[in-house]
């Protein structure tokens, strides 16, 4: 039996719908279909069933679903095992912002002293990343968010990152270094993505202080969200690392918010169980900069 197929049912069964299971694997629908079929046609038993518009766990789906976790753990433990010898695939998700502004250089240095080792970058949001790590899907992930914890997970903290208010240089901003929630109000607001943290954050925050913007603008590429703001489309919330060059040449603005919580870390997890290969333990080393593997208070201020 393919892991594939477990792989996909365990997909279905946290999402409840083909279709979405379909999306986030990169699939047709028939083929997650197809994939469900023969893996009911191979245990003899109906795994999943429609209620309303979700797919639901029958009895038998529910049993198989633990197992499933279990041998996607191991399969993934055991190319890691492999992999130790310095050769193999290294696994991690993360979101866009690490994977474009944080990740390069320090993938170069790990490539470097581990020309064997591949790493695949598979992005995601937060949850995603954190279910998948768990599941033994992920050797390893990244998240940009406030300190995070979980009993079953490793978690390092590496840099932190100031979230700052960007505008273009000729805004009515251009000449302030801090500002409040209540200066924002009015603003035409361009947001992220639906399941980037810290767009949760300042769609909380505004709500909370009854701030009314304008949410007139969502992209889902960074690169699309600076250069909206840089042509005036309106201001947005970005880490600092995603804009570091742009506000160095004087193509942005940004100021801070004076409010402790818009300050995120980059975080890296990988799960405790999880059997560490001396290319891991390189790996976590070059990724967080500096500490021996388990250290999980390490932490860098914007570089």
């Amino acid at each position: 039996m393919e892991l594939t197929y477990l792989r996909t049912f365990v997909e279905v069964a946290d999402r409840g719908s083909y279709t979405e299971a379909a999306e986030r694997l990169g699939y047709a629908q028939s083929s997650v279909t197809a994939q469900i079929q023969k893996l009911e046609e191979a245990y003899g038993a109906v795994l999943l069933e429609r209620r309303g518009r979700r797919m639901a766990l029958t009895e038998s789906g529910e049993t198989l679903l633990g197992y499933a976790r279990q041998i996607l753990s191991l399969h993934a433990e055991s190319r890691d095992a492999v992999a130790s010898g310095g050769k193999g695939t290294l696994t991690i998700g993360t979101i866009e912002t690490v994977a474009s502004y944080y990740l390069p250089k320090r993938l170069q240095i790990f490539g470097q002293s581990h020309p064997d080792m591949n790493v695949a970058l598979v992005t995601g949001n937060e949850s995603q990343i954190i279910k998948m790590v768990k599941e033994g899907s992920l050797d390893a992930g990244f998240i940009l968010d406030t300190p995070y914890a979980d009993p079953e997970l490793h978690v390092r903290l590496i840099q932190e990152q100031d979230l700052l208010i960007v505008t273009s240089p000729e805004h009515r901003f251009g000449a302030r270094n801090t500002l409040s929630l209540r200066d924002l109000e009015g603003e035409s607001v361009i947001l992220t993505e639906e399941g980037c943290t810290y767009r949760a954050l300042l769609l909380q925050s505004l709500r909370k202080e009854a701030v009314p913007c304008r949410l007139s603008y969502e992209f889902g590429s960074l690169q699309a969200i600076k250069q909206g703001v840089g042509y005036g489309l309106g201001i947005a919330l970005l880490p600092r690392i995603a804009v570091e060059k742009e506000i160095a040449s004087g193509q942005l603005h940004a100021a801070r918010l004076d409010r402790s919580e818009f300050r995120f870390c980059i975080q890296l997890l990988y799960a405790k169980r999880r059997r560490v290969s001396q290319a891991f333990e390189a790996f976590v080393h070059v990724m967080s900069g500096s500490g021996s593997i388990g250290e999980e208070t390490a932490i860098h201020r914007n570089e």
